[in-house]
């Protein structure tokens, strides 16, 4: 859920989009923050019957239960934040991931700091996810942010 002073359509559609199960804007009522709560909390009832363990993406596998991430079959060493980086792209593969949306749902920072803790936890990612393997997952799309797409060259087969 989101809680936040950022009240515009565009906002709202991007924390929904972002992965957020509702998004409420301040000022609000606290009887409906309750209401809210209580029907996110039926949801989440039935949500965790239907929860897989794992996310994969291509040879790209990450468990939920057990913590852990494997790429051709080989255990990544990612630190907690790398890891929920790495959820969040598994959880919406091909789809940009703002700078905005990895500090809301990785730091819980739900305004921009101004500093560089996003590029630095991606590089650290990226070294670990494509560096061993020869290629390239995680996309920087200019001025938007970040996808989890393999990218492709001309040429290759």
């Amino acid at each position: 859920m989101f809680l936040t002073s950022l009240g515009g359509v565009d906002d709202r559609v991007e924390g929904l989009e972002a992965g957020g199960d509702d998004y409420l804007t301040k000022p609000f009522a606290f009887s409906e923050l309750l209401a809210r709560i209580t029907a996110l909390s039926r949801r989440q009832v039935l949500k965790s019957t239907e929860t897989k363990p794992e996310l994969t993406y291509g040879d790209v596998i990450l468990n939920l239960f057990e913590h852990t991430a494997i790429r051709q079959g080989k255990t990544l060493d990612l630190q907690p934040k790398e890891f929920r980086i790495l959820e969040l792209f598994l959880r919406h593969p091909g789809r940009v991931i703002t700078r905005t949306m990895l500090l809301e749902h990785v730091w819980d920072i739900h305004f921009d700091p101004q500093t560089s803790v996003v590029e630095t936890h991606i590089s650290r990612l990226r070294n670990k996810l494509e560096k061993p393997f020869g290629d390239t997952l995680i996309q920087t799309v200019r001025g938007a942010g970040y996808k989890l797409e393999y990218k492709t060259t001309v040429g290759m087969s």
